[in-house]
């Protein structure tokens, strides 16, 4: 049996690759002798990391210059038909397709030919190729732009296994169209990874706060940005500047390679403001996946994060964190866990607010602590659940395919 992943892998995004790696994981104990193959932006990185094959998603590319023409000519269609059949080249012998987890169904910083046409045309060419399609613990929406919520939508609907990471993503489809009746929710996949060993620091300390910082500017791309951004960076940087005033140590903290430019630009803000602190208590690594992230999580108290992963990477470590979500998932993930009341919108977030939510998570630490603990054991459970759900599907698709020889499915009952 050959199973195809795919989604945003290898672009240096942590939670994205937490998801593949721990799909990898179950995969390779479920299925010893199932060949992977990871459909993804970045294969060279994949490959290396994990050592499975990987293929590029996107099409070579347009050769001669009257091709180049006829295709302005169409306004991309025929680029656009040809990544379609390139899909479906890449396709032929996989016998499921596989999307583990990640925010997949939404349309954050992308155009509609982007992402969300990316995501149509390899569910298509999985469909027309016979292989079973499955997405698993996915986040959905919202999914602002009107084309790119048919391209999700009609995605969604050729699937054989759909699973939500949270009960507000399971809302958002419904709301857009798709039957989720038989739709379970099932926990994000980066609860299932191994936590990094506890790292310990003898003697007294100060209080250590994980920051995490975003390279935010907008759901969408647009004018507005730079004045998003500005007001983020100025915000969070006051925020940091009252963490020194009161003695804490700053771990500056990131989820994806973008961030590292707003990081920098925080810890110049500071070290203009207040030097001295800033040379004695603000630290900052680089990491390369969230395994390398939650080390550095261990070694906090609390943690304050927008990135969806910084918090599932506190929570999975039972560390009190406070949000400034950008997407409802952060706020909805927290809930469930029993935090309410610690998250704000990263666009407007008062700062006076987050001061008191920050004090009333780190008075109530050792409460919060085991309140975490309680939904993280709750989490693994279902997990362990959804992996039976996901075998019986597997088996399913290497039984089908063998007996009809991998014949392409007929689509007639596919609403799209």
């Amino acid at each position: 049996m050959k199973v195809g992943l795919f989604g945003q892998f290898g672009g240096g995004n942590s939670g994205n690759d937490a998801s593949l790696e721990a799909m990898i994981l179950y995969l390779r104990k479920a299925c010893p002798q199932a060949e992977l193959i990871c459909f993804c932006p970045n294969p060279q990185k994949v490959a290396s990391d994990y050592a499975i094959e990987a293929a590029g998603t996107g099409h070579p590319g347009l050769k001669g210059a009257f091709t180049r023409r006829l295709d302005r000519l169409s306004a991309g269609s025929l680029r656009r038909a040809l990544t379609l059949a390139h899909s479906f080249r890449q396709m032929r012998g996989v016998d499921a397709l596989i999307v583990p987890g990640t925010g997949f169904l939404d349309d954050y910083q992308e155009r509609p030919f982007g992402w969300p046409f990316m995501i149509f045309r390899w569910s298509l060419a999985a469909r027309l190729s016979g292989a079973k399609l499955a997405f698993v613990s996915i986040g959905a929406g919202p999914i602002t732009h009107p084309v790119s919520r048919w391209f999700m939508k009609q995605s969604a609907r050729m699937c054989h296994y759909r699973s939500y990471r949270d009960t507000l993503s399971k809302q958002f489809m419904q709301r857009i169209g798709c039957d989720v009746e038989n739709d379970p929710v099932f926990p994000d996949l980066a609860f299932k990874l191994p936590n990094p060993a506890a790292t310990y620091q003898p003697g007294p300390r100060k209080i250590a706060v994980g920051l995490g910082v975003m390279n935010y500017s907008g759901w969408v791309r647009g004018s507005q940005g730079h004045a998003v951004h500005c007001n983020y960076l100025g915000k969070l940087t006051a925020f940091a500047r009252w963490l020194l005033e009161q003695d804490y140590e700053i771990r500056l903290l990131t989820g994806d390679k973008g961030d590292e430019s707003a990081v920098k630009e925080v810890y110049r803000r500071l070290s203009i403001a207040i030097p001295d602190r800033v040379r004695s208590l603000v630290v900052f690594e680089p990491t390369q996946s969230l395994g390398e992230l939650m080390r550095q999580i261990s070694m906090m108290d609390i943690v304050v994060g927008s990135r969806f992963h910084n918090v599932v990477g506190a929570l999975k470590l039972h560390k009190p964190v406070v949000s400034l979500s950008y997407a409802s998932k952060n706020e909805a993930l927290l809930s469930d866990i029993g935090l309410h009341g610690f998250s704000q919108h990263v666009e407007h977030f008062d700062l006076e607010i987050l001061k008191r939510q920050f004090i009333r998570a780190l008075a109530n630490r050792s409460e919060i602590k085991e309140q975490i603990a309680n939904g993280v054991t709750r989490y693994t459970s279902a997990l362990a659940e959804q992996d039976s759900l996901l075998m019986d599907a597997m088996l399913d698709a290497a039984t089908e395919n063998t007996a009809g020889e991998g014949k392409p499915k007929d689509l007639s009952a596919l609403s799209i």
